[in-house]
């Protein structure tokens, strides 16, 4: 009898398909995977309504970064649908005042032809401090800026400034659920997967070793492995 799961995967803040290819191989071995289209609204609302009216009647959801965010929408509007949860490098808190005037600030240059510099400038953020010198991981971060262009950056970043605070519903999630992030995450602190993790029942907590927020290029196997030891628990 097939009893795999569909696999849904939502990318996040201007990344693309590109950014779960190192996983896909393993994932794709426990059932059929969908990545989400997640550039085309500029409201967390109008973006979750479009992928579930997309995705399979029921299905295993994997966020990462602005993904979870989306899966957190996923999970208000269609928590039924949702058989399994994993929130990789990601929170529940909504947007500080400080946060929002930096993502602004990143609109107002990417909306004038500075989308590669933007790129630039966020990619030391986005990776271990050890990998800051990676030609490759560097190349990959722009490329996936192109998949999405700056006009799809500017409607995320619009959509990740208004979302609302998730950390009430993390008690309502109830299907098994994976929280994944690195121990050098400098773009989302691993402490608030932890507070994530605290406030979701059963939830289970896995802290890669020398990776920053990148989990699944960075460490591609270990990611895998935990994603993997979810989708079949």
């Amino acid at each position: 009898m097939d009893d795999t799961m569909p696999i849904l995967l939502v990318p996040g803040l201007a990344s693309s398909p590109r950014i779960f290819g190192p996983v896909l191989p393993a994932l794709w071995r426990l059932g059929p995977v969908t990545v989400a289209n997640h550039i085309r609204d500029d409201n967390m609302g109008a973006i979750a309504r479009r992928i579930l009216a997309e995705a399979p009647p029921r299905f295993a959801l994997a966020g990462h970064s602005m993904g979870g965010y989306i899966a957190f929408e996923i999970m208000r509007q269609a928590a039924e649908r949702v058989a399994k949860l994993a929130l990789i490098n990601t929170q529940a808190r909504p947007d500080t005042a400080e946060a929002t005037a930096r993502r602004q600030g990143l609109m107002a240059r990417a909306g004038s032809g500075g989308f590669h510099a933007v790129l630039d400038e966020m990619f030391p953020g986005l990776v271990h401090p050890s990998r800051h010198g990676d030609a490759q991981l560097r190349q990959l971060v722009l490329d996936m800026g192109d998949d999405i262009g700056p006009e799809a950056f500017v409607r995320q970043q619009t959509a990740v400034i208004g979302r609302p605070d998730s950390r009430p519903a993390l008690a309502w999630i109830r299907c098994p659920t994976l929280v994944l992030t690195g121990d050098q995450d400098n773009t989302i602190p691993n402490s608030l997967s932890m507070e994530m993790s605290s406030g979701i029942p059963g939830a289970k907590l896995v802290v890669l070793p020398n990776c920053g927020h990148l989990s699944q290029v960075e460490q591609p196997q270990a990611t895998a492995d935990a994603l993997t030891e979810w989708l079949r628990s």
